[in-house]
C-alpha cells in the first residue's frame, strides 16, 4: 500500500460517497441527539482542514481537524473504507492530523466519539495514540452516548 495523505478532495464524488457513509452510519447507530458527525457542508467551515488518504485512484480514509481555537483542535470526520481497515489507514490520518496540529503551534487536542461498542475500535486507536478521557469541551454537554478524549501536545 502506497499511502499518500492530500488535504482538500471534498468536491471528489468517491469522498463524498465515503462522507455519507460514515454520517449516514454514525447517525443510524447512535441516539437520537447524540451524533456529531459533519455534513459535507459543516466540513467545508473555514476552521476545518480536511484531508483525504488514497492508495493511488483508491480512497482508503478521511479526517479533520478543526480549529476550536489558536491552541486548542478537535479531530472531526475520521473514517476508514471498510475494505482498508485494519491496515494502519486510521493511525496514519490520526498521526497526520496530530503533527499538523502540532505544525499550528496548538496545545491540545480533543475528539468526541461514541461511547458503545460500536465505536470501541475508535476510542482503542485514540487511546494508542495518547489521547485520554476528558470532560466535554467546547459547546458539549454531558452525554452517556459521547466520550471525549484529548492530548496534550506540548
Amino acid at each position: 500500500m502506497a499511502l499518500v495523505i492530500s488535504e482538500g478532495g471534498l468536491d471528489h464524488p468517491d469522498v463524498v460517497a465515503l462522507l455519507h457513509t460514515h454520517f449516514t452510519r454514525a447517525h443510524a447507530v447512535t441516539p437520537k441527539g447524540s451524533a456529531h458527525a459533519l455534513d459535507l457542508s459543516g466540513l467545508k467551515a473555514p476552521a476545518i482542514t480536511f484531508w483525504s488518504a488514497w492508495d493511488g485512484t483508491a480512497l482508503l480514509g478521511v479526517g479533520a481537524l478543526k480549529a476550536i481555537s489558536p491552541d486548542h483542535g478537535e479531530v472531526k470526520s475520521m473514517h476508514t473504507a471498510e475494505a482498508a481497515r485494519r491496515r494502519g489507514v486510521g493511525a496514519a490520518m490520526l498521526r497526520h492530523i496530530i503533527g499538523a496540529a502540532r505544525a499550528r503551534g496548538m496545545a491540545r487536542l480533543s475528539l468526541e466519539t461514541g461511547s458503545f461498542d460500536y465505536f470501541a475500535p475508535a476510542r482503542a486507536l485514540y487511546a494508542a495514540h495518547g489521547f485520554i478521557e476528558c470532560e466535554p469541551f467546547e459547546g458539549y454537554r454531558p452525554d452517556p452516548n459521547s466520550t471525549f478524549m484529548t492530548l496534550s501536545l506540548r
